[in-house]
């Protein structure tokens, strides 16, 4: 499944940007391709809940919303947010990312980021 990074203003949420990235992962030209079976988020809200209508959501409940009939599997939650807690630490190590302010040479800085992490894991 290609990489799917949404670049918004530093002060924004970061649910603002959920629909996009799902947007980019689950359709192309109006048909869904490479739907992923689960999807894991941090963010409870409607319009979340809204958006994933026919993918299983593993996210857990905030009491303030009054949703029901929902659930999180805790293990695996905790499990997979590790793992991208991981990726963003070793991504604020490239301390160049940190400060570009351009959006072009902020992605490329991160694509490379991605690639030398994807090298270091393979050694």
């Amino acid at each position: 499944m290609p990489l799917s990074i949404a670049v918004g203003p530093g002060d924004e949420h970061d649910s603002k940007r959920f629909v996009e990235v799902l947007g980019r992962v689950k359709h192309k030209i109006g048909r869904l391709i490479n739907r992923p079976k689960e999807l894991y988020a941090t963010y409870d809200s409607k319009k979340i809940r809204e958006s994933l209508r026919c993918i299983k959501a593993n996210i857990p409940l905030n009491p303030r919303n009054k949703l029901e009939g929902f659930s999180c599997y805790e293990i695996a939650y905790k499990h997979v947010m590790s793992v991208v807690e991981r990726f963003f630490a070793w991504l604020k190590s490239f301390r160049r990312i940190r400060y570009e302010r351009l959006t072009l040479t902020f992605l490329a800085f991160v694509y490379v980021a991605c690639i030398i992490m994807y090298l270091r894991f393979l050694q």
